[in-house]
C-alpha cells in the first residue's frame, strides 16, 4: 500500500505580510493512482507536493502515509523536480543516479547492476559515463527520474518535470513515464500546469483555485490505456477542465473586486 490522506491542511508563509499558500486541503491519494495536480502558477500546487514529500509541514491539518503522520522525508518517496539542476555536474550520469545507494552504504557492483537497470528503463543506456553537461535537457529529466526510481520507492512526486523540454520531446517523456508506470505500478503524484497533460497521464485530475489554493473540483479520467491523445472523449475532458478554470477565475476575479 502506498497512499496519502490529506486533512484540512493549509500552508502559511510567514513574514510582514503572511501568504496563505493552501487553504482547507482535503485529498485521498489512492494506492497506485497516477493522480495529476493542476492549476494556475501561484495556487500552491509545488508546496502540496512538498508537504506530500516531508520537505515542508503544514501550518494546519495533517498529512499521513500509509496512517503514519508525514513529519519529514520519507524513503517511500521518490521526488522529481522541475529542473534537472539537482545533478551533480561533477558526477557522471551513473554516479548521480546512483548517489543515494552509495550513500546508503550499498557494494558497488550491486549499485551499478540497479543505475545500470534503471539507465535502460528510461532509455539511457549507453550513457552512464557521461556527464550532465553532455546530455539534452530531455535526458538529463530521464536521469533525474531514474535516481528517483532506483531506491524503489513506493510513492514518485514529481513536480512539472517536463516544463523546461521542448514540445515534441515532452509528449515522449509522457509516452516513457506511462510505460514506467504500468511497469512499476508506483503511486504516482504530478504536478503540471498544461491541461492536456494532466488528461493524458492521470487517472484523476486535481484542479486548485487561484492562491490560496483550493480544491476546486476533481475529475475522473477513466479511459482505458494507451490513449490517444485526439481521443473525443479526452479533449471533452480537457473542455471541462478549461471551463471550470474559467469559472474559478472569474470567481477570483469577483472576490478581489468585492
Amino acid at each position: 500500500m502506498a497512499g496519502f490522506t490529506v486533512e484540512n491542511v493549509s500552508k502559511v508563509y510567514d513574514g510582514d505580510l503572511p501568504t496563505v499558500s493552501l487553504q482547507h486541503i482535503n485529498l485521498e491519494v489512492r494506492d497506485g493512482e497516477f493522480l495529476c495536480i493542476l492549476g494556475p502558477s501561484g495556487c500552491g500546487k509545488s508546496t502540496l507536493l512538498e508537504l506530500l514529500a516531508g520537505l515542508q509541514l503544514p501550518t494546519e491539518g495533517e498529512i499521513r502515509l500509509d496512517g503514519a503522520k508525514v513529519q519529514g522525508p520519507s524513503r517511500s518517496s521518490g521526488v522529481v523536480f522541475q529542473q534537472d539542476a539537482s545533478l551533480y555536474p561533477w558526477r557522471t550520469i551513473s554516479q548521480n543516479v546512483g548517489l543515494g545507494l552509495e550513500l546508503g552504504g550499498m557494494r558497488k557492483a550491486e549499485r551499478q547492476a540497479l543505475v545500470d537497470k534503471y539507465l535502460s528503463m528510461v532509455g539511457l543506456q549507453g550513457f552512464g559515463s557521461k556527464y550532465p553537461h553532455h546530455l539534452s535537457g530531455g535526458m538529463r529529466q530521464r536521469a533525474g527520474i531514474a535516481r528517483a526510481l532506483v531506491s524503489s520507492p513506493n510513492i514518485l512526486l514529481m513536480d512539472e518535470p517536463f516544463g523546461a523540454v521542448d514540445h515534441l520531446t515532452r509528449l515522449q517523456l509522457q509516452n516513457d513515464l506511462l510505460r514506467i508506470w504500468q511497469e512499476e505500478r508506483k503511486t504516482v503524484v504530478f504536478v503540471t500546469h498544461d491541461v492536456s497533460e494532466a488528461v493524458f497521464l492521470a487517472d484523476r485530475v486535481v484542479l486548485l483555485s487561484p492562491r490560496p489554493g483550493r480544491i476546486h473540483h476533481i475529475f475522473d479520467v477513466s479511459q482505458e490505456r494507451p490513449r490517444k491523445r485526439e481521443d473525443a472523449r479526452l479533449l471533452k475532458i480537457q473542455n471541462d477542465i478549461y471551463s471550470a478554470i474559467y469559472d474559478v477565475k472569474t470567481e477570483a476575479d469577483l472576490e478581489f473586486t468585492i
